[in-house]
């Protein structure tokens, strides 16, 4: 295995624990995304993938405000799965920043010579606003990392990354869970 490899495994298994963490809403989640963000990042840019590395360096500076906002928001829910509900004008401005942000990012790959920018762009944006829902305890959250994971395992099987793949794969899979837990379990604040 060489080192390249060796990182893939590691962001895999610190992903995976990241996610077990996020479904049970525990703040120690944002410490292992720091270390998880910045061995994808590497990895994503040993690809030229630039969008998905420049998204994990984005996914270790959120996990500092992550890590406080939930521990305010921890504090005035009692404990437990604390959720938020979105309003209009908050999806309103997703959807913007999903399609307007998407198309300016296309652009910018492709002068980089990103390797697949509609794909990298898209899975970036998909990725940073549920990163943000997720920090806000919105629980839809889940159904954007549905599908930003199942293009995730796309973009990473056909860039040759297949223990990336795997780990995209399994936080499809979790989100499925995830959204099916939060709902259950959760309480508005």
């Amino acid at each position: 295995m060489d080192l390249i490899q060796a990182i893939e495994v590691f962001a895999t298994v610190t992903g995976i624990i990241y996610v077990v963490l996020e479904i049970l809403q525990r703040n120690s989640m944002w410490v292992v995304g720091i270390l998880t963000g910045a061995a994808c990042a590497w990895s994503f840019g040993v690809q030229h993938l630039w969008a998905s590395m420049g998204l994990n360096l984005y996914y270790v500076a959120i996990s500092v405000w992550g890590l406080w906002q939930w521990r305010k928001d921890g504090e005035r829910s009692e404990g437990g799965i604390h959720l938020t509900r979105p309003t209009p004008s908050f999806l309103a401005l997703s959807a913007v920043l999903l399609v307007v942000g998407s198309a300016a990012l296309v652009w910018v790959l492709s002068l980089l010579g990103d390797s697949m920018s509609v794909l990298d762009a898209v899975v970036a944006v998909m990725s940073a606003i549920g990163t943000w829902w997720l920090g806000r305890s919105i629980p839809q959250q889940w159904l954007v990392w549905i599908v930003a994971d199942i293009l995730s395992t796309i973009l990473c099987w056909k860039s040759g990354m297949p223990w990336m793949s795997g780990l995209y794969i399994v936080y499809a899979f979790s989100a499925v869970y995830g959204w099916y837990h939060w709902n259950k379990n959760g309480k508005y604040i």
